[in-house]
């Protein structure tokens, strides 16, 4: 399927591992021009720039200015911008229980799950509004509609996400601009299967093993896996195509059936 994607600018948060490296390489790969932002890069986002049109920009989206100064840079560069994916994230399971969740504990995960896609998609809209029509894509979770008392602040703030991508939606979607969300459950990333993931995390407090901790949390899924990062990217790219030029305000949910409810 030809996503007529060719030619269109896109900046993507978190892109150096994981879902937004994936989703980094598939816009390339369908002829996209991506200014990819991270705190740190990698090897593998590095060795992509080398030969495709990807443009790496050092930035650390948690500070306020941060997220502007990835956008200016791409649209300096590039002049303008199409696509604007949220992906930039993280997560700390909190074994301890609510009480011993500082207010520290709270700014850092609603900065980095939450403020870091408000303040980048303020800095985007005007050049998106003057592309349009042009997507705004972003990574919330499963968890933002199943909470859970291990990741309590993570829930909440993607909650807050992707309430903020709905209303979204309604303001700008006259203007051409179509904001949708992608709620993975577990993924085949660090976050999760890292030295200091998850499930690594968990292992380590109850004497188990990361493998089998994850072997625990697959099971529960329908289809008895992870989601892979690239089944993700592929949602991402179909919703900043035009062959999805009719969807917005939507979640998408790629969980392997971990959500029994409707």
């Amino acid at each position: 399927m030809d996503l007529n994607l060719s030619g269109k600018v896109a900046v993507v948060t978190g892109a150096s591992k994981g879902i937004g490296l994936a989703i980094t390489q598939s816009l390339a790969a369908e002829g996209v021009t991506v200014a990819a932002g991270a705190r740190q890069g990698s090897d593998e986002l590095s060795e992509l720039a080398s030969r495709a049109p990807v443009h790496v920009i050092a930035v650390d989206l948690t500070t306020p200015e941060g997220p502007a100064r990835l956008v200016d840079e791409a649209v300096a560069r590039f002049g303008g911008l199409d696509i604007l994916v949220n992906n930039v994230g993280a997560v700390r399971p909190r074994l301890d229980g609510f009480l011993a969740v500082t207010d520290e504990d709270w700014d850092a995960a609603l900065t980095i799950n939450f403020l870091t896609a408000v303040r980048t998609t303020r800095a985007a809209l005007p050049h998106l509004v003057a592309r349009a029509p042009s997507t705004i894509v972003t990574i919330s979770s499963v968890n933002a509609f199943l909470p859970d008392p291990g990741v309590i602040d993570y829930c909440a703030a993607k909650a807050a996400l992707s309430n903020f991508c709905k209303s979204l939606s309604k303001e700008f979607g006259p203007l051409g601009v179509r904001v949708n969300t992608v709620s993975p459950g577990p993924v085949e990333t660090a976050l999760w299967l890292g030295d200091e993931g998850v499930a690594a995390t968990v292992a380590r407090a109850t004497g188990g093993d990361p493998a089998g901790v994850a072997k625990q949390v697959a099971a529960e899924a329908a289809t008895g896996r992870f989601t892979r990062p690239q089944e993700v990217a592929d949602l991402v790219l179909l919703l900043a195509s035009g062959r999805a030029g009719n969807v917005t305000g939507s979640d998408l949910v790629i969980d392997g059936g971990l959500v029994k409810t409707l």
